[in-house]
């Protein structure tokens, strides 16, 4: 479990295939902290450290599934990722209850200014509308970000200079993909609902 609030960027030093997937190799400042069998959130997405050393950098493998319903696979050597490692249960919750579980990708149409902040309008499945609320919480890219303002098809969000200047969004760029997570709570809702309907 993690709460979206990231807590350094890395590079992509590696994208290498394998396989079935790739296997992923970051260089951060988390390397020395890191051990094999760890989990650690690489934009959004929870992956599990199989090897770590702070000449070497940090070593996960990126399954097909992954690839399949992420961005990850679009990866390439210098970009930069938000990474964040698992909350601690004697911590305070910050951002929102974020399960490093993507739902969807989503595109950025545009990037706008706004004197020392930033509006971005992410584009999103049609199918996935239901799932996301104006003043609602979402993931973007692993940022726990509040949406503020929503139609079917793309939806607002105001980013803070903290949050611009600490995260990967200040090297985003028109028509990026980037990894969705909708807020928990409403999906247990939905859910429910779907449940209830079908009896």
């Amino acid at each position: 479990m993690f709460t979206g609030l990231i807590e350094t960027v890395g590079q992509v030093a590696e994208m290498k295939p394998t396989p079935a997937g790739f296997r992923l190799r970051l260089h951060t400042d988390l390397s020395a902290e890191l051990t094999p069998g760890d989990s650690l959130a690489v934009n959004g997405v929870c992956l599990t450290v199989v090897s770590a050393d702070p000449a070497d950098g940090v070593h996960m493998d990126i399954s097909p599934e992954t690839i399949r319903v992420s961005a990850l696979g679009s990866l390439q050597r210098g970009d930069q990722v938000n990474l964040e490692r698992p909350m601690r249960a004697d911590a305070r919750v910050g951002g929102h209850f974020v399960q490093g579980h993507v739902d969807a990708t989503g595109s950025i149409e545009e990037i706008r200014s706004d004197e020392d902040y930033w509006w971005v309008t992410v584009k999103f499945p049609p199918s996935e509308a239901a799932q996301i609320v104006r003043k609602g919480s979402i993931a973007v890219d692993g940022i726990s970000l509040t949406v503020a303002g929503v139609d079917g098809r793309r939806f607002d969000v105001q980013v803070i200079p903290y949050t611009w200047a600490h995260t990967s969004l200040q090297f985003a760029k028109v028509n990026d993909l980037v990894n969705l997570e909708f807020d928990m709570i409403g999906k247990y809702v939905l859910r429910a609902l779907e449940v209830a309907k079908a009896k």
